[in-house]
């Protein structure tokens, strides 16, 4: 495994070329272009991660098509997961719009829905998480993830943890577009910075929805 040097520019160009021609004819023309811009960099930063954040798995670039009406065969953009329960992990990825990085919880069960909203709603964790997700805002990160339109059925349209209560998944995260520093060593340290910003989110998600 090659040292970490960042991540090229051309990366971008990469998925903006294929965001424009995702075919499988195209890709076998570039696939040595994808090796070097785009894979080799991700799979050296996610080497540079997993001492402090642990096992890394960068993803591979092919959609499953099989549920799909999109049948484009290849993703355009390429990421890096951590887990560190079911459904939930540290995230990094690359495409067109640049590097962005994003933690949390990304999909649900019934279960992992009532447990979240047992804990959201309560007094003291529902606090809690609320003085979390105001300080990543109050950081710069964006708090996303699915949400019901109105609220949930058997909620107090007054709760004070409403919209918390709304979600049925919740990430944070932060687009960085393309900084000066995308093609050097700095992306790792700018990485670890924002991945432990999101551990007090990752670690109530982990107590309080778990997995499964």
């Amino acid at each position: 495994m090659s040292a970490f040097e960042g991540i090229p520019f051309e990366a971008m160009d990469f998925y903006e070329d294929l965001e424009v021609n995702n075919s499988r004819d195209w890709w076998a023309a570039n696939r040595d272009r994808y090796d070097t811009v785009v894979r080799a960099p991700m799979e050296a930063l996610a080497a540079a991660l997993e001492a402090e954040f642990g096992a890394t798995k960068v993803f591979r670039p092919n959609r499953d098509v099989r549920f799909s009406a999109d049948k484009s065969p290849y993703k355009t953009h390429q990421g890096a997961v951590v887990s560190t329960a079911s459904r939930m992990g540290w995230y990094v990825q690359i495409s067109a719009e640049g590097l962005m990085t994003a933690a949390g919880w990304y999909a649900a069960t019934a279960e992992q829905v009532a447990r979240y909203r047992a804990a959201a709603g309560d007094e003291e964790t529902g606090a809690q998480l609320l003085r979390i997700v105001d300080e990543l805002r109050r950081g710069g990160f964006d708090i996303d993830g699915d949400r019901v339109k109105t609220r949930p059925r058997g909620v107090d349209p007054d709760h004070p943890f409403l919209d918390l209560l709304r979600h049925r998944t919740l990430t944070a995260g932060r687009q960085y577009g393309a900084p000066d520093w995308l093609p050097t060593g700095e992306v790792i340290d700018r990485v670890a910075a924002d991945w432990r910003a999101y551990r007090p989110l990752m670690e109530w998600l982990d107590q309080h929805v778990g997995d499964g």
